[in-house]
Formats: structure tokens, C-alpha cells, sequence
């Protein structure tokens, strides 16, 4: 199927940048410069957060370069297939406590959330591929970050290509994935009772 057949339909009118957001696979493996990649942790920096604590992270490699079996080695082998084709590969990590006085932050992983959706949202509009996963091995990238810190997900930047270069079953993959109704989500008043977590297939594909 196209992706024109996977085209997805609002309830409620929203800004199309966060409709049209979504994590494709298919890169071209070709380099991006500073003015390309910088303008997403720009857009990352300017998240909100709590008392404007800021606890986001962000450690990352380039391709072709020294540092990037660092955390090309972290990922699962059906991530490294398609993500040996990415321009950068990221670690997002958060610091627990507040700088300021270095009591607990209760919301850094919110906080840090924020920021990698501007970061994806900053990134898909500019026409690059921007993919978040947690298929990696977390207890060695733990290793790699400082104490006080917690690994949040790992991330796949690149230019885009088609997705004909990408395996058979990967193709099959390549297209917007739907959403649960808001109802699924969202109670007034209080939660019911019989509410519970449903897993659908269909949302097992790409964010």
C-alpha cells in the first residue's frame, strides 16, 4: 500500500506538522552538516520544563566517524539493519534532580519528552527522517552516560530515500501508522473503572 492509503484523518482540526509526523526507515546514507542536523537540538532547546530545569540529554554520532560504533553497537540487530543507512544515531538521557539545588525532578523524563518532540517535529519538517526506538541495549548505555542520569531511547537521523532500498518485510512497514480515538485516553472527571490497556497490531509499525 501507498502511503497516500495510510493517510491519516483527524478527529478535531490540528496543525498539520504534528498530523503528518512519523517515523520512517528508508535513508540514503548520505552525510548531514552541522546547519542541517543543529537545527533540531535547537528546536529541542526550546522545550518547555519545570522551574525551566531543562534535564534533557542528548549524546550523539556521526556515520563513517570514529564514535559511531559507540552506539551503533547498542542497538538490536533488526535496528542496526535498517539504521546503518542513518546520517546520526542519538542516545536521549535525563538528569534526575534539579540543578539548582539537586533535589529529585519528578518530571525530567516529560521534560525530556518535550524536547525530542520538537526535536522530531523540527526534523520532519526540514524533510528529514527522524525515528526514535528502544531496541538497544540500555544497561551498556547506561555505561556511557554520567551517575544521576536515566536512558530515555535511542534515535536514527538521516536523509530521506526511498523505500525500495529498504528489505521486503521493511517496506511492508513503511507507512504512517493509525492512532487510538481519544476517548481511549482522555476521562473527565475520573478514570472508569473498567478502563484498560489495549494493544492494537496496527500500532506496532511506525510512530
Amino acid at each position: 500500500m501507498s502511503i497516500e492509503e495510510h493517510s491519516r484523518k483527524p478527529d478535531y482540526p490540528i496543525n498539520p506538522i504534528i498530523l503528518n509526523r512519523w517515523s520512517p526507515r528508508a535513508m540514503t546514507g548520505e552525510a548531514l552538516s552541522d546547519s542541517e542536523l543543529f537545527p533540531l537540538f535547537e528546536a529541542a532547546r526550546w522545550a518547555p520544563s519545570s522551574y525551566n530545569n531543562q534535564p534533557w540529554r542528548f549524546l550523539y554520532v556521526r556515520r563513517d566517524t570514529p564514535h559511531w560504533d559507540t552506539l551503533f553497537g547498542l542497538l538490536v540487530d533488526f535496528n542496526k539493519e535498517w539504521c546503518a543507512k542513518a546520517a546520526v544515531l542519538g542516545l536521549i538521557f535525563s538528569r534526575l534532580t534539579f540543578e539548582k539545588n539537586d533535589k529529585p525532578c519528578v518530571t525530567h523524563a516529560l521534560d525530556t519528552g518535550a524536547a525530542w518532540e520538537n526535536f522530531s517535529l523540527e526534523g520532519m519538517s526540514r524533510g528529514l527522517v527522524v525515528h526514535g526506538m528502544q531496541g538497544f541495549d540500555y544497561q551498556k548505555a547506561k555505561l556511557l552516560i554520567p551517575d544521576g542520569h536515566e536512558v530515555h531511547a535511542m534515535f536514527a537521523v538521516g536523509k530521506k530515500a526511498k523505500k525500495e532500498t529498504l528489505s521486503s518485510e521493511l517496506q511492508k512497514r513503511e507507512f504512517p501508522s493509525s492512532r487510538n480515538k481519544i476517548s481511549t485516553f482522555v476521562f473527565e472527571g475520573k478514570v472508569p473503572q473498567s478502563w484498560v490497556y489495549t494493544t492494537q497490531a496496527s500500532h506496532k509499525f511506525n510512530g
